[in-house]
Order: C-alpha cells, then structure tokens, then sequence
C-alpha cells in the first residue's frame, strides 16, 4: 500500500501546478505581475521536483492509472507558454503587431514542441528549445527591450524549437550536473528577488541574472560544439 500512495502522491503533487497556474493567470488578469511570476516560480519548482520523485518511487509502476507525462506537459503549456506570452502582450512590452505575431508564434510552435516524441536527447537534454516562455517572459520584464526586438528573439527562439540544438535540462543532464544545478538554483533566487522587486535588479543582482540566464540558454549547445554531450 505505501508504495502505491507513495507514487500517487507525486501525480496529486505535479497537479498543484494547474492550481498555480490558474492563480498565476488570475493575477495577469488583475496586470499583477509580480504574483503573476511568483505563482509561475512555484509551479517552476513543483516541476523540478516531481520528475525526480517519479523516477525514484516508480510511478509508471505504483500509479500508471494516471500518465504522469501527460499532466505534466498540460501544466507545462499553460505556465511556461501561454500565461507567458499572454502576459508580454497584456503588459503592453509587445504591444501592436509585434505583439500579435509573438501571440501567434508562440502558442503555434510550443504546442508542434509539447507534441515532438523527439523532444529528449539520449543524455536527457532537450533536442531543440524546449518552450520555457515563463523564463523569457521574466527576462524581457526586467530588461524591458524594444518590442521589436522581443518579436524577433521569439521567432528565433521558436525557430530553435525544431533545430538540433541541444539544450540543458537544469536537473536531468549528466554533463556538467553539479554546475548546471549550482546555476538553475541561482537564477530561481534571483527570479524571486526580481518579481518580488517589481522587475528592479541593478548592478551585480542585474548581472547575475544576466550571465545566468544565458548559460541555462547556451550551455547544451556549447557542450554539444565541445563534442561531450552523447
């Protein structure tokens, strides 16, 4: 008995982020962002959790009534994908066309992504942007970029969606584990203290961000040029 409601208590866990992300989309009504971006961070940890939980308590074996990978790729399009680009829009950072066309890229190329049985690498890295929209979302909160310039990077972004670059999974990935969790751990932090702060992060806080967004986004295809990802 305690090995099934071992098990089943990850699926209840992996559905808290529905409830996260209702309260996440109730707070973007409101223009809210902060909470918008702290309910979506808590729904960003139940994510990092429950996967390691799954594997170690044997879910497909204990709990297989419920697809523990189709829950969470429903949770995962709502707050990584579509409470994100509503929220660029709504905001009012990608206003007007631009706006329109990354409401349209973004949806468009996250649900073809979330349906790509090639969407995982041999070395659990993910084979092409992996649709972490809440991510970008944050960034362009607290750098605040010319609207076009958001558009074009969303169309590059969902362009990499479906090329073989490799990117880091922050828990999963064997190469270089101990820095990318170290790195993944940092950003979350300073992801708190920037939707905590209303989007304000200055000097070395700004940079920290800054220098750890950009290896959770480059370091699988530098390992991938290096040659050392299998």
């Amino acid at each position: 008995m305690w090995p099934r409601t071992r098990a089943l208590s990850v699926h209840l866990l992996t559905a808290t982020g529905a409830v996260f992300a209702m309260f996440s989309l109730l707070a973007a009504v409101e223009a809210n962002w902060s909470w918008m971006f702290l309910w979506l961070l808590a729904a960003l940890v139940v994510d990092g959790v429950d996967g390691p939980l799954a594997r170690r308590w044997d879910v497909t074996l204990h709990a297989a009534r419920f697809d523990g990978v189709l829950l969470d790729l429903i949770i995962d399009y709502l707050t990584y994908v579509f409470i994100p680009a509503y929220a660029l829009y709504a905001s009012g950072l990608v206003p007007g066309w631009a706006g329109w066309g990354m409401l349209t890229v973004i949806p468009f190329a996250s649900a073809l992504y979330f349906a790509d049985t090639r969407m995982k690498t041999p070395d659990a890295s993910f084979e092409g942007f992996p649709g972490c929209w809440n991510m970008v979302a944050l960034v362009v909160f607290v750098l605040q970029p010319n609207p076009w310039l958001t558009f074009l990077g969303s169309l590059v972004l969902a362009a990499a969606m479906f090329l073989p670059i490799r990117f880091v999974h922050p828990v999963r990935t064997a190469q270089w584990r101990p820095l990318t969790l170290i790195v993944t751990f940092a950003w979350m932090i300073l992801a708190f203290v920037a939707a905590w702060g209303e989007f304000g992060l200055s000097g070395g806080w700004a940079w920290a961000f800054g220098l750890t967004s950009v290896y959770l986004l480059l370091a699988g295809a530098v390992q991938q040029v290096l040659g050392r990802g299998v």
